[in-house]
């Protein structure tokens, strides 16, 4: 039995190794998004302009309400018959796993930049600096240290979730994963092996965050 699981996990790997990449390519360009447009979201708020706050104060109130896999559905499906703009699974995904992310990345980067002492954004203006120089030279150094165990679990999650990519006909490490059960029956070993991927992708990010706030917290 052991065999035949080897062989069988052998035999497949081409197909397992497909979906990985496109299950990690998914992952990862969301990751990417949601760091980039996460520290733009904290920033925009953290500007204290009104009616920017409310906007995406909306945003991120929608993302939190409405589930990531109405979001997949309604821009898979939506999209291409309101405004004719048809956009594949892969994307889609990758596109409504940014969006949501950006929400949730976001709030950790404003939380970190509140948690500053007001006098290092008085420092900086006094010396001259403008904002991009306030941002980058003094407020953001000093929040990543805060910032970065919330969002590798933001992380941790966003990989997760990813698997909801399957819904919308996108091949991933899952659905190669059910074609291969369909064709085998062998549910154990397959789901096995599924678990031990997301595992040990998951895992190491959720203790080094669990590492460095531990490390934040004695310093």
């Amino acid at each position: 039995m052991a065999s035949s699981g080897l062989e069988l996990l052998w035999v497949s790997a081409p197909q397992l190794l497909t979906g990985i990449g496109r299950t990690l390519g998914i992952s990862a360009l969301a990751i990417v998004f949601s760091s980039v447009g996460g520290v733009a979201y904290g920033i925009l708020r953290n500007l204290g302009i009104r009616w920017v706050d409310r906007v995406l104060l909306v945003y991120l109130e929608a993302f939190r309400a409405i589930p990531v896999l109405v979001w997949l559905y309604l821009f898979f499906f939506a999209l291409p018959i309101f405004l004719g703009w048809s956009i594949s699974g892969f994307w889609c995904a990758v596109l409504v796993l940014s969006l949501w992310g950006i929400s949730e990345t976001g709030e950790v980067v404003r939380g970190a930049l509140l948690s500053i002492p007001r006098g290092q954004r008085e420092a900086g203006l006094a010396i001259g600096l403008g904002l991009p120089g306030l941002y980058g030279r003094v407020l953001l150094p000093q929040a990543l240290r805060r910032m970065t165990p919330p969002m590798i679990n933001v992380f941790t999650r966003l990989i997760k979730t990813s698997s909801l990519a399957v819904l919308i006909g996108v091949v991933d490490v899952i659905k190669i994963g059910q074609q291969i059960i369909e064709r085998t029956y062998e549910s154990v070993l397959i789901y096995g092996f599924l678990f031990l991927f997301f595992f040990f992708v998951c895992y190491p990010l959720s203790a080094a965050s669990r590492v460095l706030e531990r490390r934040r917290s004695h310093s």
